[in-house]
């Protein structure tokens, strides 16, 4: 018996490799109930998570629970995230929580993560698609309500860094049922007036319901579709919404969007005296440098002496021109030279020249031919005689000159042994002026 067994720790490592490789069980979310909760001191969450029917051991890593807004607790019904594994020291599966909801808004939570998702996989929140933020803008909208604190600190701030901006408010609902299409309205109107270099969208902080407005669709879209490029100023720096994600740029607070949405007049100035400064310093240093040239050039020999500069200029001239006659005469003797060389190339390539050469080479090879074939027939003929000499030494015929004969049985089979012709069989004698036929009466053999 040759049997294989598994381990424990075998059969574990296997059912977790099971539950770890099947989609189905991974980034699950699952609406619970807390019991036996227990915060570890390294900041770890351990709890059971179970509704009326069963419970799963569940653990939330310090990592995934730094973000959290509320403290977990038994009997609270929560919305989680996460994947289901196996602890493999107890051989026990376990929901591993990577994100947790108070269950009262759990399913906002789900709209916002079912919305991103999609918007994600359509495009939206690409990085391609994002415009530039001008650098000193002339007209701002600002689309927010006209009665928060963000519309003050927007105005404040841009009037404080930059007044040559004009700002110019659209007032929309924030919060609401009807927020949602105020918003998106007002982004479509700042796009028609043609006037904008940038829209600043937000609100100031809130719970998740009182942000909603700008996790939803239609305010998505808008954004998507404007031209004008958007500065997304919704809440606090925690707060993410949708709105975010597609902006063209996100701000953690309407105060910062205004920041980045103008320059600070005190640092243009001080960018301007700067370059003020370095243009002086390099004008300065530019007139110093042409100055020395200048006075270069009036102590030189051309302003002290133009006379002599022109005499010696018309010398050069006159030895440049000597020069250039020489140079043009050897150039044509050179080019005379090479024209009568490519003439006599061209006479010996002159198709007639060509010919008599080939007609000539073609009688000298007929000459050789000729005797070579003179010769391989001699040779030849040679050859057949000695042939001829030795194969008339071999013929039969001249052994029989010499009174031999050649004897065949009756299928004419050439006869050398007396056992081939039998007693009484008949044979025939080949002689050199014809044949005998004869009757084998007798064997004598030979002795040794």
């Amino acid at each position: 018996m040759n049997q294989q067994f598994l381990t424990v720790s075998d059969l574990t490592k296997q059912i977790k490799q099971l539950l770890d490789r099947d989609s189905h069980l991974q980034n699950v979310w699952m609406r619970a109930e807390i019991s036996n909760f227990k915060k570890h001191s390294r900041g770890h969450m351990y709890f059971t998570l179970k509704d009326p029917k069963s419970r799963v051991q569940s653990v939330m890593f310090a990592g995934n629970n730094r973000s959290l807004k509320f403290l977990p607790e038994d009997g609270m019904r929560v919305l989680v995230r996460g994947d289901i594994s196996v602890y493999e020291p107890y051989g026990a599966y376990q929901f591993y929580v990577k994100e947790m909801q108070p269950d009262g808004i759990g399913n906002l939570y789900l709209a916002f993560e079912n919305l991103k998702k999609k918007l994600e996989i359509a495009g939206y929140f690409s990085q391609d698609r994002k415009k530039q933020i001008p650098v000193m803008p002339q007209q701002i909208a600002v689309i927010t309500s006209p009665t928060g604190a963000a519309v003050r600190d927007i105005i404040t701030t841009i009037t404080r860094r930059y007044p040559l901006a004009k700002v110019t408010l659209l007032p929309v609902l924030v919060q609401g049922p009807d927020a949602p299409h105020s918003i998106s309205r007002a982004i479509k109107q700042a796009n028609e007036a043609n006037r904008f270099d940038v829209i600043i969208s937000g609100r100031g902080g809130g719970s998740l319901e009182e942000l909603w407005a700008f996790n939803e669709e239609i305010v998505a879209e808008a954004i998507f579709r404007s031209e004008v490029p958007i500065i997304s100023a919704v809440g606090h720096e925690t707060d993410v919404t949708i709105s975010d994600f597609i902006a063209d740029l996100r701000a953690p607070t309407p105060t910062a969007a205004a920041e980045l949405a103008v320059p600070n007049t005190a640092d243009l100035l001080t960018a301007v005296y700067e370059r003020k400064a370095r243009l002086t310093r390099a004008t300065e240093t530019k007139l110093a440098q042409e100055q020395e040239r200048l006075a270069f050039l009036v102590k030189s020999y051309a302003f002290r002496y133009p006379k002599q500069l022109v005499e010696q200029k018309e010398q050069d001239l006159d030895r440049l021109h000597e020069r250039l006659l020489k140079e043009t005469a050897r150039l044509v003797d050179r080019k005379k030279d090479h024209l009568h060389t490519m003439k006599q190339r061209l006479h010996s390539l002159h198709p007639k020249e060509r010919i008599s050469q080939e007609a000539t080479r073609s009688n000298q090879n007929e000459m050789a031919l000729k005797r070579a074939m003179t010769q391989l027939v001699k040779d030849q003929r040679h050859h057949l005689s000695l042939q001829m000499s030795k194969l008339d030494l071999l013929s039969p015929l001249k052994m029989m000159d010499r009174g031999y004969s050649l004897v065949y049985d009756k299928d004419n089979n050439l006869i050398k042994q007396t056992h081939q012709a039998p007693v009484q069989s008949m044979i025939s004698v080949q002689l050199q002026n014809g044949q005998l036929h004869c009757e084998v009466k007798e064997h004598v053999e030979r002795s040794e």
